[in-house]
């Protein structure tokens, strides 16, 4: 549902009432992954989508039911046969949907209007929700914030939709305590192993599916939660500022990062080269990656290919928890390299990490097709890909979705 933040955000505070319908389960080759909405207001606009137009009409009719109702319910798309008036998936896959209202006068609402003011703004945030279990707990969501100071209580609400759209809740993360709000309304274990298991998933910016046990534990009747998690862009911090650079930041752009370009020489590391990056420094590479704190989600592309600058800068990048790390040059280069970072202590399993030359063997030759090829590699290490043509592979299309990369 987060991945339409920015329009429900408008709804809410609008006072619209809609309802939301999320992936919340997918087998075989379903186009869209957990988290993926269809919204629906009562004047019958939509936003989003579940399948990529497969099954939208049908979602659509689900959504205005729920409307109708006020109950959340849970239905299951499979594959469509020869039938021209059948409803599924084309691709053969199977993909498992929560529809739930979200109503002005609902105690819901104002959990739903804190995630999505925090998504659309770039806060961090996890909106949990129960999407397979009891009945009487379908739909029912936490909203955790992040962990800074002291935490409301869970169960503590706004009020309304003014409360979870302004003042604290609006601009930089709504919880300055980093709390919960809201209730999956059934034992107090339950929201705080909701909440644990939130917090780590929110920690990783995954979101996908944890089964747990409706006393808390992992025993006892299965109760299905769904973690959305939002969090900041990832970094991509691109050391060189090159005419390959310029085509890397395009592209990281593209992706949905967040890309620094970084060169001692101040001549070459200007706005004017790099309009599209999100930031320029001026500063020998190791020194500034001295100052930052990359986490699992950070890429780093190391274009120099100067010794002076990669050695040091890799010596410290390898030693991080980074999500990709590579190196261009040639092979040669590689390999004189290797040597000056063994001879600078860097063990052999840190080296393991690198990825040098940098990119695919995609044939590319020009600064965008090189771009391209640095950034399948990146793509390919934060989804498990293997980098080779599907024609004839038996391999599955979609991976199961990593821990690293664009949240």
């Amino acid at each position: 549902m987060l991945d339409i933040a920015a329009a429900l955000h408008t709804w809410c505070g609008e006072g619209r009432d809609f309802a939301v319908a999320t992936v919340v389960g997918v087998g075989g080759s379903a186009p869209r992954q957990p988290g993926a909405a269809l919204a629906v207001d009562t004047a019958g606009e939509a936003v989003g989508s579940v399948s990529g137009g497969c099954v939208e009409g049908a979602v659509y009719e689900l959504c205005q039911q729920a409307l109708e109702s006020g109950e959340s319910a849970r239905e299951t798309f499979g594959y469509s046969d020869e039938d021209a008036f059948a409803v599924g998936l084309t691709c053969g896959g199977i993909i498992d949907i929560l529809v739930t209202p979200v109503r002005a006068d609902s105690p819901l609402r104002a959990v739903f209007a804190r995630a999505v003011a925090t998504a659309a703004t770039g806060g961090t945030a996890a909106l949990v929700r129960i999407v397979d279990g009891p009945p009487e707990l379908l739909g029912a969501a936490l909203h955790l914030g992040p962990e800074t100071g002291s935490a409301p209580t869970p169960g503590s609400v706004p009020k309304t939709d003014a409360d979870a759209a302004e003042g604290p809740y609006a601009g930089e993360p709504p919880y300055a305590g980093g709390g919960v709000a809201g209730t999956l309304g059934g034992s107090p274990e339950l929201d705080a192993t909701a909440v644990a298991e939130g917090r780590a998933l929110l920690a990783a910016g995954r979101t996908t599916t944890v089964t747990v046990g409706a006393d808390g534990r992992l025993c006892g009747q299965p109760v299905t939660l769904l973690v959305e998690s939002s969090v900041p862009p990832p970094r991509m911090l691109v050391f060189g500022a090159i005419d390959f650079a310029a085509a890397l930041v395009r592209v990281g752009k593209f992706l949905g990062y967040h890309v620094t370009v970084c060169d001692a020489r101040a001549v070459f590391a200007t706005d004017r080269r790099f309009p599209e990056a999100d930031e320029i420094v001026v500063d020998w590479p190791h020194r500034y990656l001295d100052t930052q704190r990359p986490d699992a989600r950070t890429v780093v592309c190391v274009l120099t290919h100067d010794a002076k600058f990669d050695v040091p800068l890799l010596e410290r990048a390898l030693r991080m928890p980074l999500a990709y790390v590579g190196a261009m040059g040639s092979r040669r280069t590689h390999l004189d390299r290797l040597a000056r970072l063994r001879e600078a202590g860097v063990a052999d399993a840190e080296l393991a990490a690198l990825r040098s030359p940098i990119g695919l063997d995609l044939g590319a030759r020009t600064p965008e097709e090189t771009a391209l090829s640095i950034a399948s590699e990146i793509v390919a290490a934060r989804h498990g890909g293997s980098g080779a043509p599907l024609t004839g592979a038996h391999t599955p299309i979609h991976h199961e979705p990593g821990t690293v990369g664009v949240g």
